[in-house]
């Protein structure tokens, strides 16, 4: 169990979140607050010392996490979505292109969605809910090589069977597409190494 306050510090909010550990950490995330972790009765003064002697990093790390947003909205806007014509237009293709994907790997895996969706998310290239058997892909999968839409259609179908991302999950994975974490670090890298 543990519980969060957060506080609003002008450019960033601070979420501290108090929980079972021994020590103060923090994290930048992708929004640019600051996400402390901070054992249980951590007094606040402890924890403000602890962000005040760590002000150089949390600028660098501040700093390195928007150029990264700046990579990917660079990356994310190369597929124009502005109108509901190339929104069309885009959901067509990646339909065309994950329609074979899916019928090929139906079948090797037993599974059978109850309904297939395309969205522009940024946050997941698919999303899978196990109870109601729905998949959802990120239009921006236009964006990827096939042979990595390949590698999230199997990982969303594969859902449908186990829902976590436990050792069975990972089996599931290496059977069917044995090239899963090639897949994958090639989908980061694309993104990382975006100009």
């Amino acid at each position: 169990m543990y519980f969060c306050i957060i506080i609003d510090c002008g450019a960033m909010n601070i979420k501290i979140t108090y929980r079972r550990t021994s020590r103060l950490s923090m994290r930048v995330v992708s929004n640019g607050d600051l996400h402390v972790s901070a054992p249980y009765f951590t007094p606040k003064r402890v924890i403000n010392q602890f962000v005040s002697d760590n002000e150089a990093w949390i600028r660098r790390a501040m700093q390195r996490q928007l150029d990264s947003n700046k990579k990917r909205l660079g990356f994310y806007g190369q597929l124009p979505l502005e109108t509901k014509e190339q929104a069309r237009a885009a959901v067509e293709r990646l339909d065309a292109m994950i329609r074979p994907m899916m019928l090929k790997y139906t079948g090797l895996m037993g599974v059978s969605p109850r309904k297939v969706t395309y969205k522009p998310t940024i946050s997941r290239w698919g999303a899978c809910n196990k109870k109601t058997g729905a998949i959802c892909f990120s239009t921006y999968l236009l964006l990827l090589p096939e042979w990595c839409v390949e590698h999230v259609v199997v990982h969303e179908l594969a859902h449908l069977i186990e829902a976590n991302h436990g050792p069975r999950f990972h089996a599931l994975m290496d059977q069917y597409y044995p090239r899963w974490k090639e897949a994958r670090k090639a989908t980061r890298s694309i993104i990382h190494n975006f100009n």
